[in-house]
């Protein structure tokens, strides 16, 4: 059975390679390529984006519940779907759509509240079921995240997606995890293990302001298969997280922390998509 959850405002891709295998990349746009774009809902039909709605009027966004940088210590405020769904769900600084272009847009400042097994903070979307449980899937069968997205700004380096572990054991690390650097570097994250320990990939370069897309998957219940603007690469994922089950996360996650307020990471996304077969 298939399931796809989620809009999209722009085509995604797919992906090649744990030898870092390159097909062709696309060069990427400036945002008012993207402004007027329509979005896709899981239905098939095809809404244009309201710069006057909440994210959850221009997303579906059921399966998805919110962590944002404010809360308690240790303790950060969660949104739950019910809140965040339809035009007047949820928003606020950290979560908002961009009234220029409809972009759902997360804003991870440096100085936040963070959860206690991170230093940093993050205004990020965390998968759960249409039941309202928390998604946490075997990696037998096929499982996708679709994003097309830009990174308004960023001090340092910004986790834009993740495969995160779930049940299973005791880890709280995850699986991989896609970052983006002031650079304009794309660099995939794979964990070594359970334990920790993360191997670096680059696999792409898209200058700050500028829209790209990307697909992680999950195929035949052992491999990482990213594709980044139609450069697709495969890795392969090491047996101790074969026990562990995954649920995907997306959003601003930003990966330094200072005393600011003003410093962090902003992203706009225009496509986001969740789907699982298998």
């Amino acid at each position: 059975m298939n399931t796809v959850f989620g809009n999209v405002l722009t085509p995604t891709i797919k992906k090649a390679g744990h030898a870092m295998i390159r097909s062709k990349v696309l060069t990427g746009v400036s945002v008012s390529a993207v402004v007027g774009v329509l979005a896709v809902m899981s239905t098939g039909s095809a809404t244009a984006a309201d710069p006057g709605k909440a994210p959850g009027g221009n997303f579906d966004l059921s399966v998805w519940q919110l962590q944002e940088p404010v809360g308690s210590p240790g303790s950060p405020t969660t949104i739950p779907s019910s809140r965040l769904q339809g035009a007047n769900g949820y928003q606020d600084a950290y979560f908002y759509t961009d009234t220029r272009d409809g972009a759902m847009t997360f804003w991870a400042p440096e100085k936040g509240v963070t959860t206690p097994n991170s230093n940093y903070a993050r205004s990020e979307l965390r998968e759960m079921n249409r039941s309202g449980s928390a998604a946490d899937w075997s990696l037998g069968g096929s499982h996708k995240l679709n994003a097309t997205l830009r990174v308004v700004s960023v001090t340092k380096n910004v986790c834009v997606g993740q495969i995160h572990l779930g049940s299973g054991g005791s880890s709280t690390k995850p699986l991989v995890e896609l970052y983006y650097r002031s650079s304009g570097d794309i660099v995939l994250g794979t964990e070594n293990s359970p334990a920790g320990g993360q191997t670096l990939h680059t696999v792409g370069n898209v200058s700050v302001g500028k829209t790209w897309t990307y697909t992680i998957a999950v195929s035949g219940g052992n491999t990482i298969d990213l594709t980044v603007n139609g450069s697709t690469t495969h890795y392969a994922i090491p047996s101790s997280f074969f026990s562990y089950k995954q649920y995907f996360k997306a959003g601003s996650y930003n990966q330094s922390s200072s005393d600011s307020t003003t410093n962090g990471a902003r992203v706009g996304f225009y496509g986001l998509t969740v789907s699982h077969s298998g």
